[in-house]
């Protein structure tokens, strides 16, 4: 497989970053696209060029530290990890862009990497659980319908990838705050400081930099873990109760 590649490449946040056109070849339809971006990195070395600079880790969809925008989709034509998306995903002789996460509150550090720690910092605002630690509870001694578990696991599932607030014309990350807060609300632990929680972490999201939902829908579309739009819900509504009460 031959292929056109237009990447952006920035040598650093505050430098003029441009589209830069390269040609690959001999490419296998059964590598995935980071293995790809390997191969022109080996050839860029072999002639004494910068190899271009993009983030992964774990390269089984675990992480989400491999988002890209791969001809103006996140994570590129399927629904899953740029690391688990396979080459022969494209055709022989296709033109791919690859950009990074484009959000002012995800700056670009270099080329196809951007500084994702606003997430982190959204996570910090939710604070701690004021649940006892040390020896292990016995099993079932603070029971959870399985409803609720099943909802918690499923918000739990997000990788904080970014590809919700790539994917939003608002750049906004209420998918991934919703997911957060649904993973704690939805368990017993997380009752205590449920609507302190939710405020701390919507006030950080807009503090970042994040824009508002307007309940457009493509972040739930471009998230590799499916991660549904009622979290954002849920979201709102502890945080109008939140209000509420004083919050």
């Amino acid at each position: 497989m031959n292929l056109t590649l237009k990447i952006w490449r920035q040598a650093g946040p505050r430098a003029k970053g441009d589209m830069v056109t390269y040609q690959v070849s001999d490419i296998s339809e059964d590598m995935s696209f980071l293995e790809m971006l390997d191969i022109l990195n080996e050839q860029l070395n072999a002639r004494g060029e910068e190899p271009v600079a993009f983030d992964s880790d774990c390269r089984e969809g675990i992480c989400g530290m491999c988002g890209l925008m791969i001809s103006g989709r996140a994570h590129g034509p399927e629904v899953t990890t740029t690391c688990q998306l396979h080459m022969r995903s494209f055709n022989d002789g296709d033109e791919i862009t690859v950009e990074p996460w484009r959000a002012d509150a995800f700056p670009v550090i270099k080329d196809l990497v951007v500084d994702r720690s606003s997430f982190d910092r959204i996570i910090q605002a939710g604070g701690f659980i004021s649940a006892n630690t040390g020896a292990a509870p016995e099993a079932h001694s603070v029971p959870v319908p399985k409803p609720n578990a099943d909802r918690s696991f499923m918000a739990a599932a997000c990788i904080s990838c970014g590809a919700c607030v790539a994917a939003c014309p608002n750049a906004s990350a209420m998918l991934f705050t919703g997911a957060k807060i649904t993973h704690l609300g939805e368990l017993p632990q997380g009752q205590p400081e449920r609507e302190a929680r939710v405020v701390s972490m919507v006030n950080q999201h807009d503090h970042e930099g994040f824009g508002g939902c307007t309940n457009i829908g493509a972040c739930a579309d471009a998230c590799p873990k499916e991660i549904p739009l009622d979290v954002i819900s849920q979201l709102n509504r502890d945080l109008r109760t939140a209000l509420m009460h004083g919050e």
